[in-house]
């Protein structure tokens, strides 16, 4: 019965990620390519109004695509991981982290190597090891720190205190490298920093161990936004080429911690299964899902504006609160439901006065636009 359901979850999974992966490939792959200029040639003699509407919801139905695609794998990574500490029982956060790494890894070698979806950016011996190490010690740590997080505490308290991101992003450019923002900006903050105060009182399954996890979880998020500003600047570098570089190095740092600290209990664990071959699944399966989750931010930075991306992003924290609290049930009070719902609002309207801020600045100094950073999760 057990593995049945985890069977049928998959499932539904897989079918859920084809049938919008197809549809987004339809709408951006290579067998519009070749219509397109067919149409752009009949059209353009008729001023091109025909052409230009078929543009605008092709660029409409990209970005809708996109977004879905992201919503989806980024449902399908935070249910995976949390039915694998909960359901799965296999509660070793730094084994996850490792194979999810390695999967990224193959991953992005078959997409740029083999596939050549991406073009390769090179980058030298000497960059290697002064800019990537560095960013993939940064990049580690933070997926370490998030699957902690979601070992001790619901997946809807982990995603409300990760959207303190923007809050400590912005204290640790204030603090560290003098950055001046606006008075707005700190003020839409508030609301933020309110929600989560709100849910983390009155979080029925509250712990301290995973409440930090997530806590430091977005400091550390917050370092590597800052840390890619400095450290890949010029780079250029995609979600993809990031995997590419910085998987390997994580993991090869993890493979060297985790036999001492999870070993015994990883070994223990095998003993107790009566097969192998469904855990095993489901655990490269969520590796290949977090790839996926990856891969599609690509499209949704390639194919919306980042206030939308903003306000997706908050969205998507919505709906994977929402899927999870389906899966597994964990309670939520009516204070914490509140809380969660005040900080995605909040969220949502820092993004909202960040971009009216940075586009202002932009209209007088007339410099290229600047977008604070947004809520990642």
């Amino acid at each position: 019965m057990y593995f049945l359901l985890l069977y049928e979850t998959f499932s539904l999974y897989f079918s859920l990620a084809s049938s919008l992966y197809h549809s987004l490939f339809k709408l951006t792959g290579r067998s519009g390519r070749s219509i397109l200029p067919a149409f752009r040639s009949r059209f353009k003699d008729k001023g091109g109004t025909r052409s230009s509407k078929m543009e605008g919801k092709r660029s409409l139905s990209m970005g809708v695509g996109a977004i879905l695609l992201w919503w989806c794998f980024n449902v399908m990574t935070v249910v995976s991981n949390k039915w694998i500490f909960q359901i799965l029982e296999f509660k070793f956060p730094l084994t996850v982290t490792i194979i999810h790494l390695v999967v990224s890894s193959v991953g992005a070698f078959i997409s740029i190597s083999l596939l050549r979806l991406k073009p390769l950016i090179h980058v030298n011996s000497v960059d290697r090891a002064q800019r990537i190490l560095p960013m993939s010690l940064v990049f580690c740590l933070n997926i370490v720190l998030g699957n902690v997080s979601l070992k001790y505490i619901p997946v809807s308290f982990m995603q409300t205190v990760k959207s303190l991101t923007p809050a400590t992003t912005l204290i640790l450019q204030w603090l560290v490298w003098g950055k001046v923002f606006d008075r707005k900006v700190w003020l839409s903050l508030l609301p933020v920093v309110g929600g989560i105060l709100l849910a983390s009182l009155t979080e029925l399954s509250f712990n301290t161990i995973g409440f930090f996890a997530a806590f430091f979880g977005c400091l550390v998020t917050s370092t590597k936004t800052i840390l890619a500003e400095r450290l890949l600047h010029g780079f250029n570098f995609d979600s993809i080429n990031t995997v590419y570089y910085m998987a390997p190095n994580a993991a090869a740092v993890l493979c060297l911690v985790a036999p001492f600290v999870e070993g015994g209990g990883v070994l223990r664990w095998i003993q107790e299964q009566e097969s192998l071959g469904m855990p095993l699944l489901v655990l490269v399966g969520s590796g290949v899902v977090a790839f996926c989750l990856n891969f599609s931010i690509f499209y949704v930075i390639q194919s919306t504006t980042a206030l939308t991306f903003n306000v997706a992003g908050n969205l998507k924290v919505a709906v994977a609160i929402a899927v999870s609290w389906f899966v597994f049930r964990n309670p939520i009070s009516v204070m914490n439901g509140i809380g969660c719902t005040i900080t995605l609002l909040g969220c949502t309207f820092y993004g909202y006065v960040s971009h009216k801020v940075s586009s202002s600045s932009t209209q007088q100094i007339q410099q290229p636009e600047e977008i604070l950073p947004a809520t990642k999760v």
